[in-house]
């Protein structure tokens, strides 16, 4: 008799996609499939960090129950803490569940009544991911929450507070999947670089722990804040196992902006910090947040001044969005959105010439892993997490390559091997 079948649909953040991973893992009595309208299940992973995701998973929801109307929808993710109850109650979903309840996934599925069931903010997984459905490349959560209060950020009411993974835990996932053939490790988690506070540890103890595993080649951060950076890591900098690419959340180069945000970095340290790291051989990349409540022109005027002396090479830009629930959402109007979108382009092509810059001058001697290809033509990441093209006539899926002389354009890298 075969399985019951289920899919699983993943919103948002890295974060998510570990989770996803660990209810995966936890599956015995449900085949996974790939098709959303084959399955008996279906499980949508949510986000919730801006009314613009929520929207992308009503939408989501409301479209499977016109594709399989067969299927039950269990909520999990951020949203199901946000928008949960009222998607429960609506009857939009047969079921709920929290994150600390993913563990329990085999079980939950086997419902054959509605629930809810969302737990509490406090849990912190234990289950050792072995392997990643059609990945290269493995993202090691360590671990989960937020003690942070960023104006515009609703995270830490449905993520919790600031809790790290044991050393143990994380270097136990690591050693295996390191013994099933992974070689880069990206650690992920709501806010990376608090890990080991709890626990009288720290990002670079860990880091030095992990290096010492063998079979791991390269080991990627997440998202740092800018405090979190301290002489301990700065110290590991030059270590071979270390990707040259830094992401340091700024979120906003105009002080006057940063304290507006409730943020904690102020724009005279985070230059220095990034004049060091450029100085030191890494690509750096960052937030920004384009809109948000009080940025007038002088202030966006001050803050483009700031971007073009600093050192970035990446960007994640964002276009504001309201939040119900965050401190921000009562701050009144943020720009008109043609000002916004203005803002977005110009910040997004100062960047985007800045990496073609840095691409230009690091066009030799990169370690490229490709993840994915077809037909020929494959890509993956270098240690400055920039894409390459490679076009080959050899099967290259999950291949260490490095690769000298690549050919730079504004549109990327590429490469004949």
């Amino acid at each position: 008799m075969s399985k019951p079948k289920v899919y699983f649909k993943t919103f948002g953040c890295r974060t998510n996609q570990f989770d996803t991973q660990v209810m995966m893992s936890r599956l015995r009595d449900f085949e996974l499939t790939d098709n959303e309208q084959e399955a008996d299940a279906v499980v949508v992973n949510s986000c919730t960090v801006t009314n613009g995701a929520d929207s992308s998973v009503r939408g989501y929801i409301h479209a499977i129950a016109r594709k399989n109307p067969d299927a039950k929808v269990i909520l999990a993710g951020c949203g199901s803490h946000s928008k949960g109850e009222a998607l429960f109650e609506d009857g939009k979903v047969f079921g709920v569940m929290g994150h600390s309840e993913k563990e329990k996934i085999n079980a939950i599925l086997q419902n054959t009544e509605r629930f809810y069931q969302i737990g509490d903010l406090e849990h912190i997984d234990s289950t050792i991911v072995e392997k990643f459905v059609g990945k290269s490349r493995a993202f090691i959560k360590i671990q989960e929450g937020c003690d942070f209060a960023c104006a515009y950020c609703i995270i830490p009411s449905v993520r919790g507070a600031a809790r790290s993974h044991s050393e143990e835990t994380v270097l136990t996932q690591v050693t295996r999947l390191a013994a099933n053939g992974f070689g880069e490790f990206i650690l992920t988690g709501t806010n990376v670089g608090s890990y080991g506070r709890d626990h009288g540890s720290s990002m670079a103890k860990l880091l030095k722990r992990l290096s010492g595993i063998r079979g791991v080649r390269r080991i990627r951060i997440g998202s740092l804040e800018p405090i979190q950076i301290d002489a301990e890591f700065m110290e590991l900098l030059s270590e071979p196992w270390m990707a040259r690419h830094l992401h340091i959340a700024l979120q906003h180069t105009s002080d006057k902006m940063l304290k507006i945000m409730n943020r904690r970095n102020h724009f005279a340290a985070d230059k220095v910090l990034f004049e060091k790291l450029s100085v030191a051989g890494y690509a750096l990349g960052t937030d920004f947040i384009v809109g948000h409540p009080g940025e007038d022109e002088a202030a966006w005027m001050e803050a483009m001044e700031r971007l073009v002396d600093l050192p970035l090479t990446h960007l994640h830009a964002f276009s504001y969005s309201r939040r119900d629930g965050t401190a921000a959402a009562e701050m009144g109007e943020s720009a008109r959105g043609d000002v916004v979108k203005a803002r977005h382009k110009e910040l997004t092509a100062l960047i985007a010439e800045k990496n073609y810059q840095f691409r230009r001058s690091h066009n030799s001697g990169l370690e490229v892993l490709l993840e994915n290809g077809k037909e020929g033509i494959y890509r993956g990441f270098d240690q400055y997490f920039n894409r390459v093209t490679v076009e080959s006539r050899e099967e290259l899926r999950g291949n260490w390559l490095l690769l000298d002389h690549v050919s730079v354009t504004a549109e990327g890298n590429s490469t004949t091997f």
